[in-house]
């Protein structure tokens, strides 16, 4: 039997697990490979992996066999049981100290009970997210790894190679133990969610409430790529404004107006619930999609339910388009400064030690949510590690007061013409609500104590002293310390 030569192997061969190992092989990795059906695995050797250093496989003791120790085995293969399945037939093909790495888009609390299941039986397991879609893949993806930490040595080198390059730093560390890689590629998509339907809010503003042509989107969007507002998003939203069909139709405007979603916004939005985190907007994102869903009610509520007709009268429109440029990236500062705001809860709910600075550097290439922007995080959390939040940094600060005079016209203009902005809107409530002092949950207070005697704290007398008051005369001095309702 021959030496085994191939330093990984990748099982799940649809886009975006080719388009990995061409990038791998490339970068002067061999790589054994297999998919579940056989002839995918023959095609892409023959073709598109022709030339390069890939073994094809047929069998995962074929695939198990050429890999030299500790064996590497990736999976791409579809999130829940599909990770589960492939695991089960991987364990026993392999010794104590091999390593199997899931690259899905996995949940991170199956990637915490699989790293713990395998460890009980002395595998090395990691969770990977990977974002940067086919494109990335192939030439350099954003890479967020999480885990067995003794696992890290042994695939670091191969990740760091393949990924994006940022100012010639790998857009790619180590994260954190257990699930930490995959939860923090659930807040990146989470973001994505966010940033996704931001644009969307200013598109319809600027389409229907301005009535700007496709042609003059695409010159905003060209020009707004430019400046503060350069991203992954911004540029490829440009382009699709500028593409027609045959016969000068825009396509965006064929495409129905109905969202799809894989999870990933969901999750966490439920995270942050569990956690008591407001993050807001990425919960808004996600229900505007679950909105779009609901076409044909929405297409017979428009026939029955009246409002404004959705049109802005701009005395400036060059300013007023300014504006809403203002207000889409002060928008964009509110929901990272949310997701920031969850990745350190959640750095304290499950012990990991999360590099907040280093994340803005991994998102920082290859990632969907790729912009100038993370450049700015990152030098906020170099500055000062303990950021409590990105509101207070001066540069975000700075930005912030900038642009409020624009994002308030804008959410005012929007409601009043009566184009939906829910992410606009809550942005701009959650910074109101964020520089107050005082809210009005002690009047919340007072209401949960008069049903259900839940208690409240005083600003006359010290934290953590608790009181009840008998607000009808019959209620009694029994708090729900013994009684909830």
């Amino acid at each position: 039997m021959s030496e085994p030569q191939a330093d990984i192997a990748l099982i799940g061969l649809a886009v975006m697990g080719q388009n990995l190992v061409m990038n791998m092989a490339d970068h002067g990795f061999t790589v054994a490979v297999y998919n579940r059906t056989t002839s995918v695995t023959k095609e892409f050797v023959a073709g598109t992996a022709k030339d390069a250093s890939v073994i094809g496989c047929e069998t995962l003791e074929e695939m198990v066999a050429t890999l030299k120790p500790p064996r590497r085995v990736m999976m791409l293969v579809k999130a829940g049981g599909p990770v589960d399945a492939v695991i089960d037939q991987l364990t026993p093909l392999l010794d104590k100290g091999d390593i199997i790495i899931d690259g899905g888009n996995s949940h991170f609390p199956d990637t915490q009970r699989r790293w713990e299941a395998c460890k009980a039986k002395g595998l090395r397991f990691i969770g990977t997210g990977v974002s940067g879609g086919e494109e990335g893949a192939r030439h350099g993806p954003s890479i967020m790894p999480g885990g067995e930490p003794d696992a890290w040595p042994f695939v670091k080198d191969i990740f760091q190679s393949v990924s994006a390059k940022s100012g010639g730093e790998p857009c790619c560390d180590w994260v954190g133990s257990g699930g930490a890689g995959h939860y923090v590629k659930m807040v990146h998509n989470g973001i994505e969610y966010g940033d996704m339907q931001l644009i969307c809010e200013a598109y319809q503003i600027l389409r229907e409430g301005l009535g700007l042509s496709n042609q003059e989107l695409h010159q905003v969007f060209t020009k707004w790529n430019e400046e503060e507002l350069d991203s992954y998003l911004i540029e490829i939203t440009r382009d699709i404004f500028g593409y027609t069909e045959e016969d000068g139709t825009h396509t965006v405007d064929l495409i129905l107006d109905k969202a799809g979603q894989k999870g990933t916004g969901k999750w966490t939005g439920i995270s942050a619930l569990d956690l008591g985190m407001p993050v807001t907007l990425i919960g808004e994102s996600v229900f505007a999609r679950c909105l779009s869903a609901l076409k044909d009610e929405r297409t017979a509520a428009a026939k029955i339910l009246s409002g404004p007709d959705g049109k802005i009268a701009a005395a400036d429109r060059d300013a007023f388009i300014e504006d809403v440029k203002q207000a889409l990236y002060a928008s964009k500062i509110v929901s990272y400064a949310q997701g920031y705001m969850l990745l350190r809860e959640a750095t304290k709910e499950h012990g990991w030690d999360l590099n907040f600075g280093g994340i803005a550097l991994m998102w920082r290439g290859g990632c969907i949510i790729r912009s100038r922007f993370l450049g700015d995080i990152k030098a906020a959390f170099d500055k000062n590690p303990e950021l409590s939040n990105l509101l207070v940094d001066d540069f975000f600060k700075k930005a912030i007061d900038k642009a409020q005079g624009g994002w308030r016209r804008v959410v005012a203009a929007a409601t009043t013409a009566g184009i939906p902005i829910p992410t606009f809107s809550t942005a701009l409530s959650f910074y109101d609500g964020y520089r107050r002092e005082r809210l009005p949950a002690n009047l919340l207070q007072a209401q949960r104590d008069y049903f259900g005697a839940h208690t409240y704290e005083r600003t006359d007398k010290p934290a953590g002293e608790w009181f009840h008051t008998n607000w009808t005369g019959r209620g009694g001095n029994t708090t729900s310390r013994t009684y909830n309702a």
